[in-house]
């Protein structure tokens, strides 16, 4: 959706097309055991997104402190999530090999190792180059938080424990924003990161302290030439290339209002309080509902049809945001997040049902463009906003939009010309 909530496994699909010898070892609902492992993911969410999305909340404050535009001041967020994106590959192999919690563990104590250090950083190169390393490290809990649950929750209850697993990552990724903003208002942006480091600490430690070992986990080797011819035939795939390329455009637009929001809010014509420019983060919220929707409103229309009213939904709020009100700016910002997260639902949910083989490496080139369209609509977002303005920022999703659209209405056109031919397409097409 962090955005997150999308936090979704690169591994859930294939640990569930996995046998589980001891089925009714695993886990399920009433036992201790399945309320343990769900807090313990609930908490490792919230941690990670705390820590992934903590300077989004503060970056006029950044700005302010260290007399950088926009542009440069964004790159203390984009820096981490191009890095997650990164190490998401190489996070799901490590897991395979070496176990789920085993790296989980590590990705979550080591990026709030790295977040004591973040309100110490002597520049911005020190502290962009250090988010950068906690993205890499934060990688691990994505790539294996869902498959460890497949592996280990009774499939009656799968569907509720990974619901309380995104939850996790919407609360942290919004308390994330919320808690740094807030506190950097009043105290500079170094505490506002060493609160969020605090928060995520102790998340890590209930984790920790919560997760029940492994029973159901196997070792696997790493065949790095096997992961290779894998990850070449889903980037050959031209249904999946469009689902890669909606999930980076979605997400560009995310980045780029959301890394923009705060200076637009204490500026002119609103002038409000940065604290009160934080909260506007509450508005995450939004995508929690949406996201849910989504499955309901592709069940009608279709899924082009579902990511057309997720296309005019973003595009219909960037229009509204435009207007010097209040009024306008906060529901452009309502329908922009419902619109993104109907869209990466859609999207993402299709990557599973387009791939026949090897889901956790479609699922994960599908995150690697999530977060890499978060990076680069972020920067490139608030370098137009420091250019031109919101209108500048406004054109960026705008433009990613029209490339949605571009690209849903081509997906159309060759269902349609593959149906009135009876080929197969039409029906691989319908993402």
């Amino acid at each position: 959706m962090q955005p997150s909530s999308t936090g979704a496994s690169v591994a859930t699909s294939d640990a569930l097309a996995q046998p589980t010898l001891r089925p009714d070892d695993r886990h399920r609902p009433g036992q201790r055991s399945f309320r343990r492992a769900n807090l313990a993911l609930f908490a490792a969410g919230v941690a990670t997104f705390v820590l992934l999305y903590s300077t989004q909340g503060l970056l006029p404050v950044l700005s302010d402190d260290l007399g950088l535009t926009p542009g440069r001041a964004s790159w203390t967020a984009s820096a981490a999530t191009l890095g997650l994106a990164l190490g998401l590959l190489p996070a799901s192999a490590l897991s395979d090999r070496y176990g789920r919690t085993a790296v989980m563990t590590a990705s979550t104590l080591t990026a709030a190792a790295l977040a004591l250090a973040l309100p110490f950083a002597p520049d911005l190169t020190t502290l962009v180059v250090l988010r950068a390393l906690q993205g890499v490290a934060l990688a691990g809990l994505p790539a294996t938080a869902m498959a460890y649950l497949a592996e280990e929750v009774h499939p009656s209850a799968l569907a509720s424990a990974m619901g309380l697993y995104v939850a996790g990552n919407s609360i942290g990724g919004m308390g994330g924003r919320l808690l740094s903003g807030w506190v950097a208002a009043g105290l500079g942006w170094r505490w506002g990161l060493a609160a969020s480091a605090a928060l995520a600490l102790l998340a890590v430690l209930a984790f920790r302290l919560l997760i029940p070992a492994a029973r159901h986990f196997t070792p696997a080797p790493v065949d790095a030439r096997a992961l290779a011819r894998t990850v070449g035939r889903h980037l050959r795939n031209p249904l999946l290339l469009r689902l890669y390329t909606l999930g980076l455009l979605f997400m560009a637009v995310f980045g780029a209002v959301y890394n923009t929001i705060g200076y637009r809010l204490i500026a002119a014509p609103f002038h409000l309080p940065e604290s009160v420019a934080a909260s506007i983060f509450v508005v995450y919220l939004v995508g929690t509902a949406t996201s849910a929707a989504a499955g309901r409103l592709a069940g009608r229309l279709g899924r082009r049809g579902a990511l057309y009213v997720a296309i005019g939904t973003t595009t219909l709020g960037l229009l509204l945001s435009l207007a010097d009100s209040l009024t306008f700016a906060l529901l452009g910002l309502v329908l922009i997040t419902a619109g993104f997260f109907a869209g990466h639902a859609t999207a993402s949910s299709a990557v599973g049902r387009t791939a026949t083989e090897g889901r956790a490496q479609a699922s994960a080139l599908y995150l690697i463009a999530y977060y890499l369209g978060n990076s680069l609509g972020g920067t490139i977002g608030a370098d137009a906003y420091h250019a031109t303005g919101w209108p500048g920022a406004a054109t960026i999703g705008l433009t990613a939009m029209a490339l949605a659209a571009g690209v849903t209405l081509y997906a159309t056109h060759r269902a349609h010309a593959a149906a009135r031919t009876g080929g197969p397409r039409g029906r691989l097409s319908a993402q």
